[in-house]
């Protein structure tokens, strides 16, 4: 007989990786996310100044933006309000539209590719202008629906997050890819304390992200010469 636990977690598995490599088409590849104003300014310009700033965006954004949403929309919080919520504390404009354009394409390639009732009530908020489409929102959607444990979720989607902007940052500043590989080496550490932090955060840490990072993605937009959308 089989057994069926562990072909569940094997499907989930396999699931998971295609719904986080890196060549699944939501268009991450166009965002810096903010990065590339830091490139600008000199800041960011090699190997290890692009770690330091790796390091904060994944301790402020992805700890108490998206993977608190996530975390949220797993225990129950209505999709709507987390919505809104995450629509009102993306200030920068640039951010919005990133979370906004990768969400909906996640939205269609999961309603075809890995379909559910929750992905579909998702989908329908957003065509009738009740919801905007926000990117975790959608992962976190689809990887429920599949049965992904939260803390595999977590790790998940933090961790392609931290690939696609290191994929992103070899070809900005430039690097070399054995860079990007450390990079991403040392990024998992950080990957790992955020998801172990977002598990003890409360409604009331939701956006509690730095000033000064907020304000390098708005300055963004009326940067010069750019490689990419945010």
């Amino acid at each position: 007989m089989p057994n069926t636990a562990t072909d569940s977690g094997m499907s989930y598995q396999l699931a998971l990786q295609q719904l986080t490599d890196s060549a699944l088409p939501t268009g991450a590849f166009a965002h810096s996310l903010g990065f590339e104003t830091y490139i600008e300014r000199g800041l960011v310009h090699d190997e290890e100044s692009f770690g330091v700033w790796l390091a904060a965006f994944i301790g402020q954004q992805l700890t108490f933006s998206d993977g608190l949403a996530i975390r949220f929309l797993y225990e129950g919080v209505p999709v709507p309000d987390l919505d809104s919520l995450l629509t009102a504390q993306l200030l920068p404009r640039q951010l919005r539209e990133a979370s906004v354009k990768m969400g909906s394409r996640l939205l269609e390639i999961g309603s075809e590719v890995f379909p559910s009732p929750a992905l579909d009530e998702y989908r329908d908020l957003v065509a009738t202008g009740r919801a905007a489409g926000h990117q975790p929102l959608a992962f976190a959607a689809v990887a429920r629906s599949l049965g992904v444990p939260l803390p595999e979720a977590l790790a998940a989607y933090l961790f392609a997050a931290v690939t696609s902007l290191t994929q992103n940052a070899v070809r900005a500043i430039p690097l070399g890819q054995n860079a990007g590989q450390r990079l991403l080496r040392k990024a998992s550490d950080g990957v790992a304390a955020a998801a172990e932090r977002i598990g003890h955060l409360t409604p009331d840490d939701f956006g509690a992200i730095s000033p000064g990072l907020e304000i390098s993605q708005m300055r963004h937009e009326r940067q010069r010469a750019r490689m990419f959308m945010s």
